[in-house]
């Protein structure tokens, strides 16, 4: 794609202002959020992977729900919400496990097979006869995409998965992401800032050559980014074989071999996908990876993600895969700074809000999204926040 294609494609007279101040700040909001979209839109679970086995378990908790993942003895992956039927509890409590032949839950002893269909409720006799459909563990929607486990825990406005990312699937595919291990398991950390800083810091590359030593000493003169297109965007670079001002980027482009299973095109790059709301894919040579953001309040955000490799990997890309995790390791925790410092600017009365660059697109066009979304947004004043749900009902009524 011709990385001139943005400062093309957008015009100088686009509305350069992001979402209003109080958007950040509002546990009004937040609800309406959580509802329209994160429980309605596709959310990266994991990686097939991470289920090998029948009875392997994933378990996510996010946005008020709680979602488990397991593979039954059909090999079949399926989704459900992870709430007994009988008093709500957890069906499963860790994080990750295999559970054998059925789950168990540990409140009161109900056991569900792997399908989610119940085998039987402990003391039956103190119940009437119980339907194993319709007590079993309620279904989410779930599909496994070039390995990746998307779920969604309500019906969305999105397509399917792999409709949503048709454009970019055939230089996916040539990764055989489907086929990749975990290197070491899914990750989480904690951030003081509303989730939405976190996307605005990540939807542009305006700020590598500041902010990000060594990505832009990796490959800065190559980068750019394609804004939003129907809820996926992409951003592109190819490493500089001479780079190496830092000792992670040095060691990097000097140990990775070409990954002959690449196109060439393709051997130096590191790509990234964006998909609405929060969800990141990342390729490079050695690794996928999937990155995301959930609200826990206005105020903190979980971060979560897992960093995949090729089964056959040679010692070489093994130790290039380690380094790119360095490398972002460190960007990692510059964006976190970055997040705070503009995230903390909100509740100032002294910030009259975003002026947007015309490299900054993709925060623009995240944000139209989520104002089509939730049409409140569009108001530059904070509504009242008792008011803020009946009046966004109201506005999407006219919409």
């Amino acid at each position: 794609m011709n990385p001139h294609m943005l400062n093309v494609a957008v015009p100088h007279d686009w509305d350069r202002r992001g979402l209003p101040g109080w958007a950040y700040h509002s546990p009004a909001l937040l609800e309406l959020e959580k509802e329209f979209v994160f429980r309605n839109h596709w959310q990266i679970a994991g990686h097939i992977s991470d289920v090998p086995n029948p009875g392997d378990y994933l378990t996510m908790d996010v946005v008020g729900e709680r979602a488990l993942i397991v593979r039954g003895k059909d090999g079949v992956v399926r989704g459900f919400h992870n709430i007994c039927r009988h008093r709500g509890s957890r069906v499963v409590a860790e994080d990750q496990g295999n559970c054998k032949n059925a789950l168990v839950c540990p409140f009161h002893g109900w056991v569900y097979n792997l399908d989610g269909t119940l085998r039987g409720a402990a003391r039956p006799r103190t119940f009437p006869e119980l339907d194993k459909e319709e007590f079993g563990l309620m279904q989410l929607d779930l599909e496994v995409w070039m390995g990746f486990i998307f779920i969604r825990f309500h019906p969305g406005p999105q397509p399917s998965v792999a409709e949503l990312m048709s454009p970019v699937a055939a230089e996916i595919a040539h990764y055989d992401v489907a086929n990749m291990l975990p290197s070491w398991g899914i990750w989480t950390q904690t951030s003081p800032v509303n989730w939405k800083s976190v996307r605005d810091v990540d939807n542009e590359g305006y700020h590598v050559a500041m902010a990000h030593p060594a990505l832009q000493d990796l490959y800065g003169a190559t980068y750019f980014d394609e804004p939003f297109l129907n809820g996926v965007s992409r951003s592109f670079a190819t490493y500089n074989p001479h780079a190496g001002r830092r000792w992670s980027v040095r060691n990097y482009v000097k140990i990775g071999p070409e990954q002959q299973r690449l196109p060439e095109h393709l051997r130096k790059a590191w790509i990234y996908y964006g998909i609405f709301p929060n969800n990141v894919i990342t390729l490079t040579p050695e690794t996928v990876q999937f990155y995301q953001e959930f609200p826990l309040s206005t105020g903190e955000t979980v971060l979560r993600g897992a960093i995949y490799r090729y089964a056959d990997e040679s010692r070489e890309q093994a130790a290039a895969r380690y380094l790119a995790y360095r490398i972002d390791r460190d960007t990692m925790a510059e964006d976190v700074q970055l997040s705070v410092w503009s995230n903390e600017s909100m509740l100032s009365q002294s910030f009259s809000g975003f002026y947007l660059s015309d490299l900054e697109y993709g925060v623009r066009t995240h944000h139209d999204h989520l104002r089509n979304m939730i049409p409140v947004l569009n108001l530059e004043s904070a509504p009242d926040e008792k008011d803020m749900a009946s009046l966004n009902t109201a506005l999407r009524s006219h919409t």
